[in-house]
């Protein structure tokens, strides 16, 4: 199975985020209304989301401009002919990994087996490393898929990250994407137990993974 990486901005869906925005306020809302400026959907960047619309009805509209057609094609992806009009994107995370220049790659098929035990996985102190995420969309484009993780050690709070993954349309091969590196404490005091809650969720606050693990730093050797 051939993998597909989402780069930096997140795909190409990504690439186009402001003509994909311009596109929606324009052809991909059911009526001028749902696009009107009393709608109170609106996100903290003061984006306001467009109704959802099965993909099938985006790619029937505007189809007498070739353009905008062929960008549409090729921007939302394949479609099932079995979706039967589902409106809501369904994200399926395959698996967490972990990658670093001075550790073994480690990957865990989510959900995770309790084979694993206490600790997912054990990292070094002072290691710089970063989780890898493996997903697929179906149904419908997702947008603003974001993440936090945050940590806790003994039952305190010690770190909290978050990022911007991007927007992706549906398609049949996973995606995979890199979350921004991280680095492991060192020193006597950061060694132990850690448990960590990963969270994703889109623009429209849908939450499509919470995800509770645990992980042990030890001394470097």
């Amino acid at each position: 199975m051939e993998e597909v990486k989402a780069g930096p901005s997140g795909s190409l869906v990504s690439r186009n985020m402001s003509l994909e925005r311009r596109l929606s306020d324009i052809s991909f809302c059911d009526t001028d209304d749902d696009c009107g400026e009393n709608d109170t959907n609106v996100n903290d960047d003061g984006f306001v989301p467009s109704p959802l619309v099965p993909l099938k009805e985006h790619l029937e509209r505007d189809r007498d401009d070739e353009s905008l057609r062929k960008w549409k094609e090729k921007l939302l992806g394949c479609v099932d002919d079995n979706e039967n009009g589902q409106l809501e994107p369904e994200v399926t995370f395959l698996s967490l990994g972990i990658v670093s220049e001075n550790y073994p790659e480690f990957t865990a098929t989510l959900p995770i087996d309790k084979k694993h035990g206490d600790a997912l996985f054990t990292l070094k102190e002072g290691l710089d490393y970063r989780l890898k995420m493996t997903f697929r969309v179906k149904h419908n484009i997702v947008s603003g898929l974001s993440y936090s993780n945050t940590v806790w050690k003994g039952g305190l709070q010690v770190d909290q990250s978050k990022g911007m993954l991007g927007t992706f349309a549906p398609q049949q091969e996973p995606y995979i994407h890199m979350l921004e590196e991280e680095t492991t404490p060192s020193g006597a005091m950061a060694r132990g137990t850690y448990m960590a809650k990963l969270k994703f969720e889109d623009d429209d606050k849908r939450c499509h993974l919470e995800l509770t693990y645990v992980f042990e730093i030890k001394k470097r050797s």
